[in-house]
């Protein structure tokens, strides 16, 4: 054996960062490189292609340990083991204890039960959780702010009665009346003073969390990532200062604080955002000098998205949560919860439940993501994205705290109109496929149909205050909810509309505009039909005509629009609606001569699709 101890490929020479853009340049072929290859984040930061080790040099996140203050490398040091969560509605206490107990024989370790505060007594809890063994599995109770109190007392009076080790049990109670403020539109923040009660009653519970910042509310209602992230950390910095001054120690507080958060289909960003949001909490927290850094731990439970749901389509919805799922696994969360793929139309189907269930029991089972602790920490891209998305939520943090703070910003509106404001930015850019979603803006399916599906109205359970000051509420509309309207008309149409491609010309250009045609006038609903190629205008029409077409599409090169467009538009003379794909050169002529319906990249897709359903009386 040779005892030559010379390190594989030292012989070449690393190349430079200029090597590799000048490489890059030379590819790019004059195309720019900043518009090309740059991406700019709604995040308001630029991501570059590539990033070398040079890049980390001055990040501090870097040098960190797992397990190790400020934690943007997890809590845990020798596993990344999370805790795979299912809701339950707990309508009726039998059912959902049988419920329950069944789904913990298929791999589910935590439970999360909404009860009406009608429900909060022994009798009920103890039909609830009977043959459930706490110290095994997560509990977590969502009820109606004004009983969390009573309930954490019966909770603590049915675990002593069953002689269950209370020091080990683990779970929640959803306290978090700022919750309510935001999507409620009801000033209930008096109810803030049920907290201090709240937490000497958990006293002899030292693993169940109660104060809870539920930011997924934000994420469901269409926040960009780094608006979650600083809100998030405002609304949890608000409960610290103000339960703080309220006579509760620090470190008791700190350790009692939950964060429910959402998690979106933005792969690399999300990972970074639950990073840089345990680093950043780590430090809020630090200020108020807590007896040990494990206060400084931000504890999440991470919730698939709402908002990029969709009706039709509706098994995308399982490749969305995947990914969102394993960003937040990467990310080292505590605890996970995949929303069902039919949540936009129905109740989730025992099926969707399942396989809910079994995409996190994937991540664990199959590729062993709870096996590595922070395995995205040293990725060159994902510390960058770490550093960038922190100072991006750190700077919205501070003009948070410097306007008065979380409570007081949302009880003037300001941050529900903010998140508001993004959501309909989002709407608008999905109008536009500035932002796609898949199966429904860019390439939906052709022949589904809603087989009666219809969209989902949230309710609540708990019962209405008289206390109430009206203030703006959080706007949940999913991103796809307008196309879904659109396509839900058109299916209750007397006639579905069909929309024909005159396809002439130039072989490559006609193709490329009719596979773009077809995609955009499928997402209403219309009937496609696509065609390898007519030899004259007027074979291209009759043949429209033939197939009864409403719409005619003709689909050829710019410069041969000149030549087809007018006479196939005379030649049709209003029988269908006519339609030139691309926007020409020749456009002002092609109007002049009474053209009016153009669609191309740059059309308003929704409303382009809105008015012909106008025209065609849908």
């Amino acid at each position: 054996m040779s005892s030559n101890k010379e390190k594989l490929f030292t012989e070449f020479t690393a190349p430079t960062t200029q090597e590799w853009l000048d490489k890059i340049e030379v590819d790019l072929k004059g195309a720019d490189f900043q518009k090309r290859l740059v991406w700019r984040t709604n995040e308001g930061f630029n991501v570059q292609p590539f990033y070398r080790r040079e890049d980390l040099t001055d990040l501090k996140s870097v040098n960190s340990l797992p397990g190790e203050f400020p934690f943007v490398r997890g809590n845990k040091k020798d596993n990344n083991l999370w805790f795979v969560r299912q809701e339950i509605d707990a309508e009726d206490a039998k059912a959902a204890n049988a419920k329950a107990l069944d789904i913990l024989n298929k791999g589910v370790d935590s439970i999360g039960f909404k009860i009406a505060g009608k429900d909060v007594n022994l009798e009920f809890i103890a039909t609830l959780l009977d043959g459930i063994l706490p110290q095994y599995v997560e509990l977590n109770f969502k009820t109606c702010q004004r009983h969390c109190v009573e309930l954490a007392q019966i909770l603590v009076v049915y675990f002593k009665e069953k002689n269950y080790p209370l020091a080990e049990l683990q779970g929640s109670i959803n306290f978090d009346p700022i919750s309510k403020v935001l999507c409620k539109g009801k000033d209930v923040s008096s109810m803030l003073s049920f907290a201090k009660p709240l937490i000497e009653t958990l006293n002899e519970l030292p693993g169940y969390k109660c104060i809870n910042v539920n930011s997924v509310q934000l994420n469901n209602a269409g926040a960009y990532i780094y608006q979650e992230l600083g809100y998030a950390l405002a609304w949890g910095a608000e409960y610290m200062n103000t339960l703080t001054e309220a006579g509760i120690e620090a470190t008791e507080l700190a350790k009692r604080i939950k964060f429910n958060m959402g998690v979106s289909e933005n792969y690399f960003m999300e990972i970074a955002k639950f990073r840089a949001a345990r680093m950043l909490w780590a430090q809020i927290v630090k200020q108020f000098d807590p007896k040990c850094d494990c206060a400084c731990q931000m504890h999440v439970c991470a919730i698939t998205s709402e908002y990029n749901q969709t009706l039709f389509d509706s098994y995308v919805n399982l490749l969305r949560s995947q990914t969102e799922a394993m960003s937040a696994a990467i990310a080292n969360v505590d605890s996970i919860i995949v929303t069902p793929f039919d949540k936009p139309y129905e109740v989730p189907t025992e099926f969707a439940e399942r396989i809910a269930r079994n995409q996190q029991l994937l991540l664990k089972e199959e590729a062993h993501f709870d096996k590595l602790v922070d395995v995205s920490g040293g990725s060159y891209t994902i510390e960058h994205l770490t550093d960038a998305i922190a100072k991006e939520g750190w700077k919205l943090f501070l003009s948070i705290e410097e306007a008065g703070g979380f409570l007081a910003e949302a009880l003037k509106g300001n941050i529900t109109n903010a998140v508001n404001e993004s959501n309909s930015k989002r709407h608008a850019d999905a109008a536009k496929r500035k932002e796609f979603i898949l199966g429904t803006n860019q390439f939906p399916n052709f022949n589904e149909k809603s087989d009666g599906k219809q969209p989902m109205v949230c309710c609540c359970s708990c019962a209405k205050s008289s206390e109430i000051s009206e203030l703006p509420k959080l706007n949940k509309e999913r991103l796809a909810s307008d196309f879904a309207t659109l396509r839900l008309a058109t299916e209750k149409a007397s006639k579905q509309p069909i929309a024909f491609m005159l396809t002439i010309g130039n072989l490559a250009m006609r193709q490329a505009r009719a596979q773009f045609s077809c995609n955009f006038l499928a997402a209403a609903g219309y009937k496609v039909m696509d065609n390898l190629g007519f030899k004259t205008v007027k074979e291209g029409v009759d043949a429209a005509l033939e197939a009864k077409a409403d719409i005619v599409v003709i689909c050829s090169s710019d410069d041969e629009y000149a030549e087809y467009a007018i006479p196939a538009f005379q030649y049709l003379n209003g029988r269908a609606m006519f339609v030139v794909a691309g926007a020409p050169a020749c456009s002002e002529d092609l109007k002049a001569a009474g053209i009016e319906n153009f669609i191309h990249v740059k059309s308003n897709q929704f409303g382009t699709l809105k008015e012909y359903n106008a025209k065609l009386g849908i």
